[in-house]
């Protein structure tokens, strides 16, 4: 049995820290990390000329100064950031160019108009050193649970997989945002609507004050390093923004730091049963809201928690804990259960799970799982009453 942080590469042994350091260009203000023995280290930005902000989350953004360009060195973010290494120089990934493709080739529409709609992804990271092995058996999962237990039609269910023959639905980051799009568009009162995300989760230090802990949120796809991550700003303006009244949006996201992940302004608190302002303190006005839909989501854990990957609940291979649990109870209760009820599940299998372990090992394994999945919405409803459905 073994517990992976999806924060830590996948191996067993060594998941010591890294010597990885977020980085803030002082002259276009973005992020970006390298490796460094000590001090600062000075290099131009990508707009400015630099190789560090290959992996920067907004290297399309940069201000194009190329002078008094210096890199300093910024605190590092969360316990432990994951081992870059340099086995593709170019950027490829598995041979896939990290250049935006054109448009996906997936229907737009079809003969006749569905009222679901998913977009499922799954990364593995399969040829870097923080790879996961999960995330496939997840995205099946979520999938099979769409259309036996909702009745979602297999031609509204597009995934992107590592494993995928398109190279447009490889989970690069420009094919995750054009997916994100296409779920949103033409949106209809009526409509559900569904992302998922099984991967890696970041943060990063917030310059536009809208986020409470100081922090954004981010979701990795298979060429972050090069191409950056996807913040919380970005989904909540491509999937949040758009809803219309009358469309319900469920996202449910099985990566660390996860919590806030589409910026939703309330967060329900499981121990106090009451909902919290998760308002940013900017001054300035941020627009956080939907068209007049509902926007919920379902993370793994808080911002501040790890999720893990794991192999303690059997079967074949490893399984993301939130996916699993999350299947496992929506299938133990055909006839429904409220959101109140599911986060009970959640949390009692994750104690049962971390009490079922002797002391000696979790003394010398240090493998519990630590998580707490989390309930937010962009609008306050009755936990308690309220059955889930997609």
């Amino acid at each position: 049995m073994e517990v992976t942080s999806k924060y830590r590469r996948y191996k067993k042994g060594d998941l010591s820290p890294t010597n990885t350091t977020v980085h803030v260009c002082n002259a276009c203000r973005n992020i970006c990390s390298s490796h460094h023995q000590s001090g600062e280290t000075k290099a131009p930005c990508r707009g400015c000329c630099c190789f560090l902000c290959n992996i920067c989350n907004s290297a399309l953004e940069h201000g194009k100064s190329r002078e008094n360009c210096l890199v300093g060195s910024v605190k590092k973010i969360g316990s432990k950031l994951f081992k870059l290494d340099n086995s593709n120089k170019n950027g490829n990934f598995l041979g896939w160019s990290s250049s935006p493709s054109p448009s996906i080739a997936f229907p737009s529409s079809f003969p006749r108009r569905y009222n679901k709609r998913a977009v499922l992804c799954g990364v593995s990271y399969s040829t870097r050193k923080f790879r996961l092995k999960g995330t496939i058996n997840d995205t099946n999962n979520m999938r099979e649970l769409l259309i036996k237990n909702f009745k979602f039609p297999n031609q509204c269910i597009r995934v992107l997989t590592e494993q995928e023959q398109n190279v447009d639905l490889i989970p690069t980051k420009h094919n995750i945002l054009e997916s994100l799009r296409w779920l949103v568009k033409d949106c209809e009162a009526g409509d559900s609507l569904v992302f998922y995300f099984s991967g890696h989760g970041l943060q990063q230090p917030d310059f536009k004050e809208d986020e409470i802990d100081g922090f954004d949120e981010t979701l990795c796809p298979v060429d972050f390093i090069k191409e950056g991550m996807i913040s919380d700003n970005e989904i909540n303006s491509t999937i949040v923004w758009p809803l219309k009244k009358g469309v319900t949006l469920h996202a449910i996201v099985d990566a660390c730091h996860s919590g806030t992940i589409l910026d939703l302004l309330h967060v329900y608190n499981y121990q106090s049963g009451i909902w919290e302002d998760n308002k940013p303190p900017s001054r300035d006005p941020i627009r956080k809201h939907t068209s007049g839909g509902l926007a919920i989501c379902l993370s793994a854990c808080e911002d501040n928690q790890m999720a893990a990957d794991s192999a303690v609940f059997g079967g074949k291979g490893m399984n993301g804990v939130l996916t699993y649990l999350f299947t496992k109870t929506i299938r133990e209760y055909p006839r429904g259960i409220t959101y109140r009820g599911l986060l009970a599940k959640m949390h009692e299998e994750i104690k049962k799970i971390n009490r079922n372990r002797s002391f000696s090992y979790r003394i010398l394994h240090r493998k519990i799982i630590a998580q707490d999945p989390l309930l937010s919405s962009s609008e306050r409803f009755d936990v308690s009453t309220t059955i889930f459905t997609l």
